[in-house]
Parts: C-alpha cells; structure tokens; sequence
C-alpha cells in the first residue's frame, strides 16, 4: 500500500515532494509495537516545495488529481507558503520547514530517487522514532499544542509503550 501511495505521488513530478507524518511514523510505530496489521492512515500528507506557485489552490488540484487516480485520502501542502501559516521566516526546502514540526517524531518522510528506491527525508534523523517515544521539537516550543496533538490523536492508547519525553529539558 505504501509502495503504491509513493509511486502514484511520484508522478506528479514535484520538487523536493516525501510521503510524511503518519506515513512513516505510524509504520514505525506498529513494527516496534509488533502489530501484524498497519494502523488505518487518516490521511496521506504528501508535502513539497514549490516556491513559484504557493497558492493553496494548487495544492488542492494536487490532491484532486490524486483523488482522481487512487483511493488514498490525500492531503497536498507545498512547504514553500507553510511558514505564514507558523509565523517563521521563509523555509529553505521541505527538510527545513519539516525541521519546525511539532514532533521530532512526525519530521519524516519517504520519496522516491530518480532510480525509484526508498529515499528518506528526516532533518533529526530516524533513530528518535525507534525510542519508543514522543519528543517536542525545540524548535517549535508549543508543549500546549504537542499535548493536544498527542491526545487528539491518541497515540498513547493506539501505541501504549510510548512515552512522552519530558519536553521542559528539550
């Protein structure tokens, strides 16, 4: 299913463009679990960096295109217009505008290379999603917010071995 998800975004052609957020976190997260069955995705955030046409109108042709051609709930954001949306300076790329995610956990995605292996984009690495824990970013400082996310969506009850990093030391 994965596989599929990243090739049919893959023909769009987008610059900088990975499958990201519960994509891979949630994949990590089952295997370390041991669930033998993937957790239903929400949705299937595919980001990207287009600094020429950052209207939101795109994004939403984007995902209607995909709509139109797979069955996955897509949701389409070019990276390059998300920083009005958190009041940060400019991003650079889609690695550094996911570098200001919530979770440090969260900020990883997969592409395709051009010779179509599994590439992945991760501005802290991987090894903190394997820890069996849920870290604020230091970057973006919102413990109000990180709470909020871990309890809207329930990570806690749907992966019980996580914990959530004490995020005053972070």
């Amino acid at each position: 299913m994965r596989m599929k998800a990243l090739r049919t975004a893959s023909e769009l052609g987008l610059r900088e463009w990975c499958l990201a957020a519960g994509f891979v976190r949630n994949l990590v997260w089952d295997k370390i679990h041991g669930y033998s069955c993937s957790t239903a995705l929400n949705d299937v955030d595919l980001i990207y960096f287009d600094p020429v046409n950052v209207s939101e109108e795109q994004d939403r042709d984007l995902e209607q295109r995909l709509q139109a051609i797979s069955e996955f709930p897509w949701s389409v954001k070019n990276q390059a217009r998300m920083h009005h949306r958190n009041w940060d300076q400019p991003y650079a790329s889609t690695e550094d505008a996911m570098s200001y995610w919530v979770e440090v956990e969260t900020a990883v995605g997969a592409t395709l290379n051009k010779t179509h292996d599994i590439a992945i984009v991760a501005p802290f690495g991987v090894d903190a999603l394997f820890n069996y824990k849920i870290s604020l970013n230091p970057k973006r400082p919102k413990p109000e917010v990180f709470i909020r996310r871990i309890q809207e969506k329930n990570w806690l009850e749907m992966w019980p071995q996580l914990v959530i990093n004490d995020y005053s030391k972070s």
